[in-house]
């Protein structure tokens, strides 16, 4: 086998046994021949074969044993593709070069995504290899300025393509129309020399001794070669690399027509001349493109619009003197002052002065969000009426809203997996397309014995109307408008696969507290054995040292009550049960019934009482103190008001809506019936969380989990689309495929069903894309020309097809439209439109 040498850098190594670790866990990948890791270099350097195994795999192997491999992630503007085969052809090339693992092309945002090892490959390696493939790299630099430098490339790109197609339609227009009035004589033919002389001798006289289309021709250059160039250069470049793309079909049918009207006139042939069909082909498929890059432009409106949505310029606190400055100026730890009516510039928290704040830009939420001292704000949202100060936090590229740009470029990017069938298929149409055409010619030519000129037509037809360019773009321009639009409504996507499982999901299992419920449960009901009072005091000391919300509640509860807090000793939390600690040298354990029966403890005595709290859907926790049972108290969380509906919504999607919880089964079956959860699994530790998921995955349940604490992370990264509820952890939405920004359920539903509309917007496309050259190419190739005459002129062939991509884009931008989807507030429906942007 030929065998390839690749070094990974390697991070987490600390001793010999990780370096024999790492070595076993590449040695055991399939193809692997040699493996030899370096602890001082913190380097492992493989032999492999890459017909067996990919870079990716042998990262994927020392990840498996708990450590990393550098790599580095870059997304490039490409210029000069122009259908799927040139997507391929990116690819490949990108994927050539040593060190780049992963490389995705995506035609719609005309950007490479790329991920390689740095000290393997860099960036001018990276660049030059997309270079010699035949199409170009925007220099965006390193600096802040990359968008714009981007933005001012597209906007010179399509500038010139605009330039071309004026030339194309001033000059290819009328030569079309006059040239049309010659064929149907309704213009006298100009012949050379004396028209005494060819006095009986009109059309069958060779077109070179009329200088009607020596002036076709003469008008016909520039479109075909000026405005034109930029196919044929492609065709040249993609000759010279033996491929072809579309840039070749429109080159061979425009220079085919013009070179063979070119030849009729040069060597005095008798025959018609086809120097409009040459302009016109060119000209019809700029106006194609022309539209569909303005089309295109719509599909990324949506990170424009975040973008935007950030206000250049911020007043800072400096000196004591109010000082405004453009927003990129503002350092960390500063404080800006905000007046009623204006748009936050940076992330923040309040220091001084409270305001309701509109964050429906982000979050797509409509209610104002009340701000006060400690509150966290965000950059882009809107301050309502009051003015308050912030101590900036985060700006630039760490504020949100950078993040949020940042992650759905990187889902705009992303490819899904319904796109393996497009790529594959474009791989090989362009070559198999030509030889259809050629085959046309010569069937036509020596065996329909239609004669040179009508058999050239069919040929010029077929390469015209056959370009892959609408199934290029069918899947990245509707996930373009999905992750999008989703954006706009606080729904971040992470990737086009999450989108696309998401279509397929069976069962959804929802996390209860701050899922469901609203995650701040309160003290509700005391027990008390003893003194109550004593109970409290002991109780919410105890429960000073937790995290847990249920002992906060405790806590606050017992102050309330005008309970006298304590210092407690030796605090230690039971995993999934309570916990314990000592108050005034008395050991106290607070935890759930099961954990006190476990323990011992005989709970006959209170037991009615337990099975009434949680019949009523309260958690109670027993008290004991010095081995002696104190009381009983029950916490309840109450439900988000939007959770019902929300689930509602959920299952009239199909799904079976499940909770799960650490909850006791009465407790957790009484949130349930009031959700309208149709199961419930109930006394779930949170480590065991991720293995029930497992579970209903068994039978190849497609499963998502929707959670937001730290516990839920392993849940979510488990199912088989993870959703965040946008409220919780960093850990939980780092493990999620979905985020939503928003606070509740209603996101969720809202996200299956952009999934599903994006789907049905990809799979229409796709449809179209290929239905439009079943049918289109063999009508070009006169498949029924002798049955019923049809015929395919080549310039309806070229509309045609320059139309299709159109089509396509434009009917991803439907999606912007997105028709009503259930809002989940109560019964009424709302239009899923951008959000204040």
């Amino acid at each position: 086998m030929d065998t390839k040498t690749l070094t990974l850098p390697v991070t987490g190594m600390t001793c010999a046994a990780c370096v024999t670790r790492v070595e076993r866990n590449l040695k055991k990948v399939t193809g692997v021949a040699e493996a030899s890791v370096n602890l001082a270099s913190e380097s492992a350097t493989v032999a492999f074969d890459p017909a067996a195994v990919s870079p990716t795999n042998l990262i994927a192997a020392v990840e498996k044993g708990g450590y990393g491999v550098i790599t580095a992630e870059r997304t490039l503007p490409i210029t000069g593709m122009t259908c799927a085969a040139c997507v391929t052809r990116v690819e490949k090339a990108l994927r050539k070069v040593d060190g780049v693992l992963e490389a995705t092309v995506n035609l719609a945002t005309e950007t490479a995504s790329i991920r390689y090892l740095p000290d393997q490959a860099s960036l001018e390696q990276i660049k030059a290899a997309v270079t010699k493939a035949g199409y170009g790299v925007i220099d965006t630099g390193e600096d802040d300025d990359a968008e714009d430098s981007e933005t001012q490339a597209r906007q010179a790109e399509l500038k010139r393509k605009r330039t071309n197609l004026i030339v194309a339609l001033i000059v290819g227009v009328p030569l079309m129309i006059v040239s049309m009035m010659h064929d149907f004589s309704l213009i006298s033919p100009i012949w050379l020399g004396s028209a005494r002389d060819m006095t009986g001798m009109g059309h069958d006289m060779p077109a070179f001794y009329n200088l009607w289309p020596w002036l076709f021709g003469l008008m016909a250059t520039p479109v075909v070669f000026y405005s034109g160039r930029d196919f044929i250069r492609g065709a040249w470049v993609n000759l010279k690399h033996g491929s072809a793309n579309m840039d070749t079909l429109i080159a061979l049918g425009s220079l085919t027509a013009y070179g063979f009207s070119l030849a009729v006139l040069l060597f005095k042939l008798s025959g018609h001349v086809y120097f409009e069909t040459a302009a016109m082909i060119v000209a019809l498929i700029l106006v194609g493109k022309y539209l569909e890059a303005q089309a295109k432009s719509a599909t990324s409106s949506a990170i424009r619009a975040l973008i935007n949505l950030q206000p250049p310029t911020a007043r800072v606190l400096r000196g004591g003197v109010e000082v405004e400055m453009a927003v990129a100026e503002v350092r960390a730890g500063e404080i800006v002052v905000m007046r009623p009516g204006e748009k936050i510039p940076v992330d923040g928290v309040v220091t001084m002065g409270q305001s309701a704040v509109d964050e429906s830009m982000l979050t797509g939420e409509s209610l104002p969000v009340e701000k006060r001292v400690g509150d966290s704000v965000f950059g882009a949202t809107l301050n309502n009426a009051g003015s308050f100060q912030l101590r900036a936090t985060a700006v630039g590229k760490a504020s949100a809203l950078a993040q949020i740009v940042n992650l759905v470029k990187a889902a705009q990017g992303s490819k899904a997996p319904i796109q393996r069938l497009a790529d594959q298929i474009s791989g090989v149409f362009v070559p198999i397309v030509i030889a259809i055409a050629l085959l046309t010619f010569g069937l036509w030519y020596w065996v329909g014995g239609v004669g040179f000129t009508q058999s050239l037509i069919f040929a010029v037809a077929v390469l015209v109307i056959a370009c892959p360019c609408a199934l290029g773009l069918a899947t990245p321009t509707a996930i373009m408008v999905g992750t999008g639009v989703g954006a706009q409504h606080g729904i971040l996507i992470k990737n086009a696969e999450s989108l696309e499982r998401a279509v397929r999901l069976q069962t959804i299992v929802l996390d209860k507290t701050g899922t469901i419920t609203e995650g701040k449960p309160t003290l509700t009901n005391v027990l008390a054995l003893g003194d109550e009072a004593t109970l409290l005091a002991l109780a919410a000391t105890a429960e000073r040292g937790s995290e847990h919300p249920l002992g906060k509640a405790i806590v606050q509860g017992a102050a309330a009550r005008g309970a006298t807090l304590g210092q407690a000793t030796n605090f230690k939390a039971i995993v999934g049960g309570g916990i314990e600690a000592e108050v005034n040298q008395q050991k106290v354990v607070i935890g759930s019934p099961r954990l006190i029966r476990e323990q011992g403890y005989e709970l006959s005595s209170i037991q009615t009482t337990i099975d009434q709290w949680q019949s009523e859907g309260k958690t109670a926790m027993v008290v004991v103190v010095e081995q002696q049972l104190a009381g009983v108290l029950a916490v309840a969380d109450t439900i988000k008001a939007s959770s019902p509906a929300a689930i509602q919504q959920l299952r009239k999607l199909g799904l079976k809506v499940v909770m799960l919880t650490g909850d006791n089964q009465r407790t957790a079956e009484a949130i349930g019936r009031e959700a309208g959860v149709e199961q419930v699994i109930a006394d779930v530790l949170p480590a065991d969380k991720a293995a029930t998921i497992k579970q209903l995955q068994a039978n190849g349940t497609l499963v998502a989990m929707v959670g937001d604490g730290v516990n839920d992370a392993p849940a979510l990264a488990q199912a088989d689309v993870g959703v965040a509820i946008g409220t919780g952890t960093d850990v939980a939405i780092e493990a999620s495929d979905i985020t939503l920004l928003r606070g509740d359920l209603v996101g969720v539903a809202q996200a299956i069903e952009l999934s599903r509309r994006t789907m049905t917007t990809i799979r229409w496309n796709l449809f179209w894309a290929f239905i439009y050259n079943v049918i289109g190419i063999p009508i070009a190739a006169g498949l029924f020309y002798n049955l019923t005459g049809w015929q395919l002129s080549p310039l309806l062939a070229a509309g045609a097809m320059a139309f299709s991509s159109v089509f396509v884009v434009t009917n991803s931008l439907r999606l912007k439209r997105a028709a009503k989807l259930q809002h989940g507030h109560g019964v009424e429906s709302n239009e899923l439109q951008p959000a204040h942007i």
